[in-house]
């Protein structure tokens, strides 16, 4: 069996020197996958994402990207090995325009970016149509859109959402659902928290369910869907 693409590996650990949120926490996806984290509020979901990200104390346990041990760099240097993230706030420059947002995703490659600029636009058509507007004029969904594309401006083999669909309605929600479908069919890695955990998991090749920072239940996403406990504790019956 081979080793996941990227693995956060019996985490425990938190912000600081508080208390410890995780509890020998295991995250992993697979190459070209989407893996998604529910639970309930509280559950360290969100927690568990930055602790691959390397965003908070991992003090036991390790993070591996295709094998490599990069549990001690910093998140700047896991953007250079081919992470990105995307927080589910404060995800965008409000005051610069689409385009230029963009090309702030793109700010450590000496390449030509425009290639990927029009794969990105592929990717969200209004994008292109608004892309001389300010970022910050646009809908919530269309700002979600504008935060997925600048991350995939860094040419990333692992994209990294934290609540996507917050705040957006569902008919935005599935779009969005299915753009991302789209980036990991291009071989691109999903690690995704959500709080609508039934239509993430209809999309997730493995599911992960939190409760208070400890692995509660892993599958595949269609496995955990069919769960009776799974249904019944955190997917409303």
């Amino acid at each position: 069996m081979t080793a996941p693409y990227l693995i956060g590996d019996a985490m425990t650990g938190g912000y600081g020197r508080g208390a410890d949120i995780l509890h020998d926490c295991t995250i992993a996806v697979d190459e070209g996958q989407i893996a998604v984290i529910v639970g309930p509020n509280g559950a360290g979901k969100s927690t568990a994402m930055k602790a691959v990200f390397g965003m908070l104390n991992v003090h036991t346990g390790a993070v591996r990207l295709a094998g490599e041990d990069i549990t001690h760099l910093s998140p700047q240097d896991r953007v250079a090995k081919g992470m990105a993230f995307v927080p589910q706030t404060s995800n965008i420059f409000t005051s610069l325009t689409v385009e230029e947002n963009l090309e702030m995703g793109a700010f450590l490659r000496r390449d030509d970016i425009n290639v990927t600029m029009e794969q990105v636009y592929t990717l969200f058509p209004i994008l292109k149509d608004k892309r001389r507007q300010a970022a910050g004029e646009l809908s919530g969904g269309q700002r979600q859109q504008v935060a997925v594309g600048r991350a995939l401006m860094t040419q990333p083999k692992v994209l990294m959402l934290d609540e996507p669909t917050a705040g957006v309605s569902p008919i935005v929600m599935d779009e969005l659902f299915d753009r991302i479908i789209e980036v990991a069919r291009t071989g691109i890695s999903i690690l995704m928290v959500e709080q609508n955990a039934r239509q993430a998991l209809e999309i997730a090749d493995k599911g992960y369910v939190l409760v208070q920072g400890r692995n509660a239940f892993t599958d595949t996403g269609k496995a955990l869907l069919a769960d009776p406990e799974v249904r019944r504790s955190f997917l409303g019956g």
